[in-house]
């Protein structure tokens, strides 16, 4: 057992305490030990009391572009409109070749993607019949609909994914947010690890078990390895191939092909967590307060989507994503400081490298405009 190196929150009737208290319940109920998949999925979506899902003061949201905001992260539509509008093109040319009237978002923020989605799709008269939203959090879903609410109808929520499904799915930031199993390696044999209550209530701590799960990649490992297995955004992406009978997908996420990911160098895995724009990696400290991730296995997402029967319409890099889909000439066109803030989208050291999109469709492949250059299938 290794002790957190914080403290958990003190105030006894914050919404923080509150949601470690649940934590402290699931823990004891599971014999002193919760799986890391469990306490993430808590600390993040217990209804009312974790990260996405409790109500916030004033006009704080996770999402933002600085922390006097009260934000902890920025996403590519906060940062510039220009996303939305590039990524548009995408979606227009999805739309029409798998025959489709319907744009379905899961997880979509502050409304800032959907409503340039909107406005660019109308302009090139593209606009869907129906635009509809999976939403999980009630907090976020009362933003989106005050910020949505020109769209009329158009705009629909959900609370889960439909049955059957015939539409362009889009999915900015989605997959890095859901919940992993961690593993860790000591040298000898992988080790299942979760969480358990630290003396006197004084928050959490690592717990290990043994297990017979281990990474896909077959190492050589350094004794002390830590890594993610991202079981449930593999679930995820083979219910959304299920159900889709008609369509295409695209997910936008940092993360990296599957040799890179388990890398015998990236030793400490890929888990991470922030809160005021700052990132660190104690998922067990301020539970509640921040959000916690983990990058985005592709290869993984690729072969459960094609073993579930759908095409990989292909793999890139966010920069060269939207350079296809024509973000330069938009760029062209916009005031200094929009292209300033596009730039970010694109340059390396931002989110132009380690951000990735990957495109998947019911069908055959029609060759997505956001491809045509610089495709990296063969790497996955």
């Amino acid at each position: 057992m290794f002790e957190s190196n914080r403290a958990a929150d003190d105030r006894a009737d914050s919404v923080s305490a509150r949601l470690q208290r649940r934590l402290r319940e699931a823990i004891a109920q599971g014999g002193g030990w919760l799986p890391f998949d469990r306490f993430m999925a808590m600390a993040l979506y217990e209804p009312g009391l974790g990260y996405y899902t409790r109500e916030r003061e004033g006009d704080q949201a996770p999402f933002g572009l600085l922390a006097a905001d009260g934000s902890d992260f920025v996403t590519a539509p906060e940062m510039s409109p220009l996303f939305g509008q590039a990524l548009a093109r995408q979606v227009a040319q999805a739309l029409a070749a798998t025959g489709t009237d319907e744009v379905l978002e899961f997880g979509a923020g502050s409304g800032a993607l959907a409503e340039q989605l909107l406005d660019a799709l109308a302009a090139v008269g593209a606009a869907p019949r129906r635009y509809r939203i999976v939403e999980l959090s009630g907090a976020l879903r009362a933003r989106q609909q005050a910020r949505l609410a020109r769209f009329g109808p158009q705009v629909q929520w959900l609370d889960q994914l439909p049955p059957v499904l015939e539409a362009v799915v889009v999915g900015n930031e989605v997959l890095d947010a859901m919940p992993v199993q961690l593993l860790h390696w000591d040298g000898e044999a992988w080790h299942e690890r979760g969480v358990a209550a630290a003396a006197a209530d004084s928050g959490f701590a690592w717990a290990d078990r043994p297990t017979a799960l281990q990474p896909p990649q077959p190492g050589p490992w350094l004794p002390g390895t830590t890594t993610e297995l991202p079981n449930q955004a593999l679930a995820f992406v083979r219910t959304l191939a299920e159900r889709l009978q008609r369509g295409a997908a695209f997910f936008i996420d940092y993360g990296f092909p599957q040799h890179e990911y388990y890398h015998p160098q990236r030793s400490g895995g890929t888990l991470m967590c922030h809160r005021g724009h700052r990132a660190d990696a104690d998922p067990l400290a301020d539970v509640g307060d921040k959000d916690i991730t983990a990058h985005v296995d592709f290869t993984a997402v690729a072969l459960a989507a094609q073993d579930a029967g759908l095409q990989v319409l292909g793999y890139t890099s966010q920069a060269r994503f939207l350079l296809n889909c024509g973000i330069a000439q938009l760029m062209e066109a916009a005031a200094l400081p929009q292209r300033s803030a596009a730039h970010r989208l694109l340059a390396e050291h931002e989110m132009g490298e380690l951000f990735k999109v990957v495109g998947l469709a019911r069908g055959d492949d029609f060759g997505a405009l956001g491809f045509a250059e610089g495709d990296r299938s063969h790497r996955l």
